[in-house]
């Protein structure tokens, strides 16, 4: 009996003993600077087992093209226009449990990393290396394995191992970096598509979890885990 599309996003989601990256690897890439998709799809189709085979600039499209065409992998600008580039991520994943997710960044803050593999991404790639990095992540998350630039490994690493011991969520995370860094909570709040309330929720438990009462304080915590680093 035939099974339908959504059957077969189970069975390839469900991981196996002797997992393999297909032959093909079938690639949704998605930018929104149309001179950065034609480098990325010339860097990505010159690999004998990679093919791009659709291009979105921006959220909505991409979400179209996933869900009708079912990649292997996306390849998503962390910053894209039409919404939140990690909130897009959280849906595909949900929805097509059989396309995995490598970020592309100009950023190389592992506050971003780990707010991308958070929301279920398997790769993460800082854009001035894709040539290098971008043929491996793909290729690392077709069979289901985590990938992050060697840039943004070892502070991610240090970053998680504070996030276990204060219990800071990724969203807390990215509050707290930019209060650090002086934005305002009005400021914060359009830059995270949230409201001022929802941000003085965050600050009120930031400093409940950190122990800490001032910005000063809240700052020389970010300094000493890297947080403010760009």
């Amino acid at each position: 009996m035939a099974t339908s599309p959504e059957e077969r996003d189970k069975e390839a989601a469900t991981p196996s003993q002797e997992a393999a990256a297909p032959s093909l690897i079938r690639i949704i890439l998605a930018d929104d600077h149309a001179l950065m998709r034609r480098s990325l799809r010339l860097l990505l189709d010159s690999e004998p087992d990679l093919e791009v085979i659709a291009e979105a600039d921006d959220l909505t499209l991409v979400v179209r093209h996933v869900q009708g065409q079912r990649p292997n992998v996306l390849v998503l600008d962390l910053r894209m226009p039409g919404g939140s580039s990690v909130d897009a991520i959280r849906h595909l994943r949900a929805q097509v449990p059989s396309t995995q997710v490598v970020v592309l960044t100009m950023d190389d803050n592992p506050v971003f990393a780990q707010q991308a593999l958070s929301a279920g991404a398997l790769g993460f790639v800082v854009k001035d290396l894709a040539d290098e990095e971008l043929p491996k992540a793909v290729r690392a998350a077709a069979m289901g394995e985590e990938w992050v630039s060697p840039r943004v490994r070892d502070r991610l690493h240090v970053m998680q191992d504070s996030l276990g011991e204060d219990k800071l969520t990724p969203r807390e995370l990215e509050v707290l970096r930019l209060i650090a860094l002086g934005h305002t909570s009005i400021e914060i709040a359009a830059k995270l598509h949230l409201s001022p309330r929802t941000i003085e929720t965050h600050r009120t438990r930031i400093h409940r979890k950190l122990e800490l009462t001032t910005r000063s304080e809240l700052v020389n915590y970010a300094l000493a885990r890297g947080l403010m680093k760009t």
